[in-house]
């Protein structure tokens, strides 16, 4: 039987330089929990590495937690990337990391990048600058991720930066993706006359939050035959296969 689950798919943790200190995996699963929220995604910048302490948190809360990353192209587009394995989402996050651009965070510009166990505890800096472009261009991502048993959504394309239409200025004719992100609902049928490709996506709204007051409150649901990584990313991508 289908169902409808409140969600949010785009939260970043402390990992992100631009994400807020008290990002943790506890505080981040507690606060969606708290929320009324069933079903959020961890995608900081270019990497999953503390997806695998908010898995462990998720859990014990029994909150389902998808391991995911927010992609920068080399385009400098921002794309939500998504695994219903952790081993995916780590394998993937291992090929993503040897793409970045080589340059150092600066702690004092940036913020922090904290690796974190289950319990919050800091286990490591990392030192690459996290929200630098990658290498890998926008036109393969559908087929990158695929292949590593992922999906991908272009993400806050109604936003004037870091987005599909705000750096390529349209939707590439040849694009397989099947679900857009949208920062703000209100501006969709705006943005539909000007892309048709849109019709035929699902089209999600996620909060990008950096800091614990951002996550989502109950407000958008998506429908499907069971609160999995699994049977949501096949909403998200009709015909999915893990």
């Amino acid at each position: 039987m289908t169902r409808n689950i409140f969600y949010d798919f785009h939260i970043h943790s402390c990992l992100s330089p631009c994400g807020d200190d008290d990002m943790t995996p506890n505080n981040i699963v507690g606060m969606a929990a708290l929320k009324g929220l069933q079903a959020i995604a961890l995608t900081d910048h270019n990497t999953s590495r503390n997806c695998p302490a908010a898995m462990e948190v998720a859990a014990q809360y029994g909150l389902t937690l998808i391991p995911g990353m927010e992609l920068t192209t080399s385009e400098e587009v921002h794309a939500v990337c998504l695994f219903a394995k952790l081993k995916d989402a780590l394998a993937f996050d291992s090929y993503v990391y040897d793409r970045i651009l080589n340059v150092n965070n600066k702690v004092d510009i940036f913020g922090h990048q904290s690796l974190m166990d289950a319990d919050d505890n800091i286990t490591g800096e990392e030192p690459k600058l996290l929200i630098s472009a990658t290498s890998i261009s926008f036109d393969i991502l559908t087929d990158l991720t695929a292949s590593f048993h992922g999906i991908m959504i272009p993400a806050h394309i109604d936003k004037n930066a870091n987005s599909l239409l705000a750096n390529l200025g349209f939707v590439p004719p040849d694009s397989k993706f099947r679900t857009a992100e949208l920062h703000d609902l209100s501006k969709f049928h705006e943005i539909l006359k000007l892309n048709p490709y849109l019709k035929d996506c699902h089209i999600i709204c996620d909060s990008d939050a950096h800091y614990l007051p951002d996550i989502h409150e109950p407000l958008y649901t998506i429908p499907v035959e069971e609160n999995s990584p699994e049977a949501i990313l096949d909403y998200l991508f009709p015909g999915y296969k893990a």
